[in-house]
C-alpha cells in the first residue's frame, strides 16, 4: 500500500473530524431539548394571605401555563424562606428566584427605592392604582438595582398606610413621644418625626413580640397585615391616616432571570404585569373585608377632618426635603412627584 496515499487519507480523516467538531459547535442544540427543560421558580413574600401573596398565587399560576410547565413555581408565604433582609439577598445571588414586597425594604440595594414612601401626594387607593400603573413610574422603579442582581417585573398596591396602636390615637397630639416602627426610609422616619413621635426601623417579624413586650408603641402598618396576623390581640387600635400608601414590588433574580430563554423571560415579564393589574382589584376589596374584620376585634380611628388636612400639608413638603439632602433621591422624587401629580383626579 502506497504509504503517500496512507497519509494522505489520515491528514483528510483528522481535517473531517476537526470540521465536524468545529460544525458540532456552530450549531445550536436542538431547540427540543431546551424546551424540556424544567426551572424552578421560589417566591418568597414576608406576609401571608393579602395582596403580595395573591400576586404570587396569580403569577405563578399564569407562568405555568404559559410556559407549558417549563417554570415550575413555589410560593412561600410568612418569612418562611427567612428574614426579609436574607430574602433579598436570596434573590441577588440566585439562591432563590422571586421576593415580592415593599421597595423601601431594598434601601440597602439601592436606596432610591425609598422614593416609594414620600408621604402627602398620594390620596387614596384609586389615585396609587393609577400612579402604580403609569409607564414612567414602571421605568424607573425597574431600573433600580439591575446591576445588583435584581430585576424588577411588577408594581402595585397594597393599601395606604395605617398606624396600629397599643392605646388610641383620636387626634394627632396622642402621637407625641411614641415610639412608632417605620420601614428603613429616611422618608418614613422624618413623616413620623414631623408627626412627634420617634422612629424605630424594624423588619415585619419583629413588629408583634415588640408590640407585646412594649418595646414600640405601635406602627406604621397595612390594616390587612395587622389583621391577618391577628395583631389586635396586642393592640386594639388602628388609626387610619392613609400616609403613606404601601406600595409592593416583585423582584427577579437577575442571574436566574439571565438563565433562562428568551421566550421564557418575555412570559416572566407579561405575566408579572398582568398578575399586578389584576390583583389591584382584589387588593381594594380584600382591602375592605379586613378594615371589616378589625372593627370586629378593635376601632378603627380617623383624625378629625381639619386634623387630616393639616396633617397633608405638614407632609407635602416631606419628600422634597429628604430628597434635596440625601444624593441620587432627587430625581427619582421628581419622577414620583410628577406622576402623582399626573395621576390625580
Amino acid at each position: 500500500y502506497d504509504m503517500r496515499f496512507l497519509h494522505r487519507e489520515i491528514r483528510w480523516q483528522t481535517v473531517a473530524a476537526a470540521g465536524a467538531l468545529l460544525l458540532s459547535l456552530a450549531v445550536p442544540h436542538d431547540p427540543a431539548h431546551a424546551q424540556d427543560k424544567t426551572y424552578v421558580m421560589k417566591l418568597g413574600t414576608a406576609t401571608i394571605n393579602e395582596a403580595q401573596h395573591q400576586w404570587c398565587k396569580d403569577f405563578v399560576a399564569m407562568v405555568q401555563k404559559d410556559s407549558g410547565g417549563r417554570i415550575k413555581g413555589e410560593i412561600y408565604p410568612a418569612s418562611q424562606l427567612g428574614p426579609i433582609p436574607r430574602e433579598i439577598e436570596g434573590v441577588q445571588f440566585g439562591a432563590i428566584q422571586g421576593y415580592v414586597g415593599p421597595p423601601e425594604f431594598l434601601v440597602g440595594v439601592d436606596s432610591r427605592y425609598e422614593v416609594m414612601s414620600t408621604p402627602g401626594l398620594v390620596n387614596g387607593m384609586a389615585h396609587a392604582i393609577r400612579m402604580a400603573a403609569d409607564p414612567e413610574m414602571q421605568k424607573m422603579m425597574f431600573s433600580f438595582g439591575a446591576n445588583k442582581g435584581i430585576h424588577g417585573v411588577a408594581l402595585f398596591v397594597s393599601q395606604p398606610s395605617s398606624i396600629i396602636s397599643r392605646t388610641p390615637v383620636r387626634r394627632l397630639a396622642d402621637l407625641k413621644g411614641k415610639k412608632l416602627r417605620v420601614l428603613a426610609a429616611d422618608m418614613q422616619q422624618e413623616m413620623v418625626k414631623r408627626l412627634g413621635a420617634s422612629p424605630i426601623a424594624m423588619t415585619l417579624g419583629d413588629v408583634l413580640p415588640a408590640i407585646q413586650q412594649g418595646t414600640i408603641d405601635g406602627a406604621v402598618l397595612a390594616t390587612t397585615v395587622a389583621a391577618t396576623m391577628k395583631m389586635y390581640d396586642a393592640a386594639k387600635y388602628i388609626t387610619e391616616t392613609g400616609q403613606p400608601i404601601i406600595f409592593s414590588m416583585s423582584f427577579i433574580s437577575k442571574k436566574w432571570y439571565d438563565s433562562l430563554p428568551p421566550d421564557l423571560q418575555k412570559i416572566i415579564d407579561t405575566d408579572a404585569a398582568k398578575a399586578a393589574t389584576e390583583v389591584e382589584p382584589w387588593a381594594s376589596d380584600f382591602y375592605e373585608k379586613e378594615r371589616k374584620l378589625w372593627s370586629e376585634h378593635g376601632e378603627l380611628i380617623s383624625l378629625p377632618a381639619d386634623e387630616q388636612a393639616s396633617m397633608m400639608k405638614m407632609l407635602v413638603a416631606v419628600g422634597a426635603e429628604v430628597a434635596k439632602r440625601k444624593p441620587g433621591l432627587e430625581k427619582p422624587y421628581e419622577v414620583f412627584a410628577a406622576a402623582a401629580k399626573r395621576t390625580a383626579k
